[in-house]
């Protein structure tokens, strides 16, 4: 007897999850209704994330106009190791003030994707750069829309006016330059840090990076798995007096393409190995070309070395090729695993 109630206990709890009817919308108790409500348009929860290193001198204003904008939203402000009071004055201008004592945006993005609980994910850097008043078409697309990522896109507005280090404006053409040969799409701001995420995203996107190389990670991944992107264009504001960035343009610079060269051998592996391959017999073609040409006019070999040494890089080339055949088929049958658990997550959510 106990276990029959138990069974319709668990069967009436199962039903309260939600179920899909033929129109596609869902039927049950709370947990469905607030799904319907995002799809339908009316206000989901909203996560306004801020990750923050030494931003005292702007975390106060940031707070106060996204809190304008979006008034129902929560704002959070994830302290990474500041020592300048950053935490105090977000505090004092009404945001919830949580910590991440790994040192690093990745990891302090990793952390906010696994506390909070959202509809919508509101991600902008804390130094003021960004205007608040993109925020409310950025989270009505990913609400209303059903976008998983809507990107601020500075570059299409005043971002190479107002930023003042000339060596960021050539870093960041060239890390899209890379990402658009590489992954073939047309994204036009790569690196930016003002970014909508739905929650289907944030709860299955694995990272990885622990710096600023996370908006490289999250734009790559998002293209691979076929994830539906938006970009609109926002304006960008040079830091105000005061502020200081903490991005160091070689180091963090050299981190990103190390990431770039990454991703592209993880999420690309054929195309990666198969460009290695291709170099490996195009040095070896060049050096077997004179060994030929001797060949024909003396029909001798006398550079027996070079030869077998030409050889063995066709061989090695062949070796890469075969590897990035294999790999390629683990990676596609990843992608159907990948999205196979999208689709699991989908109906509990």
């Amino acid at each position: 007897m106990a276990g029959g109630e138990l069974a319709a206990n668990k069967g009436r709890a199962d039903g309260e999850v939600g179920m899909a009817t033929g129109n596609g919308e869902f039927t049950g108790m709370s947990g469905p209704v607030e799904v319907r409500e995002v799809r339908e348009g009316r206000p989901g929860r909203v996560a306004v994330l801020i990750p923050c290193y030494n931003e005292g001198v702007t975390i106060k204003k940031v707070v106060e106009d996204f809190r304008k904008v979006l008034p129902e939203a929560e704002i959070y402000v994830y302290d990474n190791n500041s020592d300048d009071g950053t935490d105090e004055a977000a505090r004092a201008a009404g945001a919830i003030v949580r910590y991440e004592r790994r040192q690093g945006k990745g990891n302090v993005i990793r952390r906010m994707f696994r506390d909070i609980d959202a509809d919508c994910y509101l991600i902008v850097d804390g130094d003021d750069t960004y205007p608040a008043e993109s925020a409310t078409e950025m989270v009505r697309l990913v609400l209303e829309e059903n976008v998983d990522m809507v990107i601020g896109d500075r570059l299409s507005s005043t971002y190479f006016q107002e930023n003042e280090r000339p060596f960021h404006n050539m870093g960041n053409r060239m890390v899209c330059f890379l990402i658009h040969c590489l992954f073939r799409n047309q994204i036009r701001d790569i690196m930016t840090g003002y970014r909508a995420f739905g929650k289907l995203f944030v709860k299955s996107f694995p990272v990885m990076s622990q710096g600023f190389e996370i908006e490289t990670e999250m734009t790559v991944h998002a293209l691979d798995k076929n994830f539906v992107l938006e970009e609109i264009p926002v304006a960008y504001r040079n830091r105000p007096e005061g502020s200081i960035s903490k991005l160091d343009t070689m180091k963090d610079g050299m981190r990103v393409l190390q990431t770039i060269a990454v991703l592209f051998k993880e999420y690309r592996p054929y195309a990666f190995f198969s460009s290695i391959s291709l170099a490996l017999c195009f040095v070896a073609t060049m050096f077997f070309i004179p060994i030929l040409v001797e060949f024909f006019k003396t029909g001798l070999v006398p550079r027996f070395p070079t030869l077998i040494v030409i050889g063995v890089v066709v061989t090695a080339a062949g070796i890469f090729w075969i590897c990035g055949v294999i790999l390629q088929v683990i990676t596609n049958k990843h992608r159907q695993l990948y999205e196979m658990l999208l689709n699991m997550m989908a109906q509990k959510m």
